[in-house]
């Protein structure tokens, strides 16, 4: 999908999207970041209906990027190293579908670049990659509160402990890539 000439969109559940979304505001070529839900049942789902695990929906980011200075396929690069696409429904301590490793491709160039880079990663992780590769979705954006999360609360115990060392691996793996 393209929102502008110059734009195009990504849709990406690796577990908990502030997690996601603190790597991908950070990354050159990224010129928007939206945390939400996608993939489930139920039209506009709250926060909480989505953490009951009864939507089907997974926590998302929607990204908007320029072509000309990032790759789809650098983006996928830098998702399958943030999170780990070898566990069904889990990222670390948060368990549940809400959580699972998903793309949802908006083209056929996509879908063809994903699988690319999923066999790809199948070299580099030690177990089989569970990554869900399924076509666009409607997106639902999280609740205002849920948007640009980890800037707003660096100190909260999730984002310390969690996020922080995702946002520091990913800064330490892809200087090059920052914005």
């Amino acid at each position: 999908m393209t929102t502008n000439d110059k734009t195009e969109v990504a849709v990406l559940g690796g577990g908990c999207f502030w997690c996601t979304e603190a790597v991908f505001l950070e990354m050159r070529g990224i010129t928007h970041v939206e945390s939400g839900y996608a993939g489930g049942l139920e039209p506009n789902p709250t926060y909480e209906q989505v953490c009951s695990g009864g939507t089907g929906h997974a926590e998302v980011v929607r990204l908007e990027f320029d072509p000309g200075v990032i790759s789809y396929h650098d983006i996928l690069e830098v998702f399958f190293t943030i999170h780990d696409p070898t566990t069904v429904n889990r990222q670390g301590n948060d368990i549940g579908p809400q959580y699972r490793s998903v793309i949802y491709y908006q083209s056929p160039q996509q879908e063809a670049i994903a699988r690319q880079v999923i066999a790809e990663m199948a070299n580099v992780w030690d177990a089989p990659i569970v990554t869900q590769l399924e076509p666009a979705q409607p997106f639902y954006k999280a609740e205002d509160y849920h948007q640009d999360y980890f800037r707003q609360h660096p100190l909260q115990g999730y984002c310390a402990f969690v996020v922080a060392p995702k946002l520091s691996k990913f800064r330490k793996m892809f200087g090059e890539r920052l914005a």
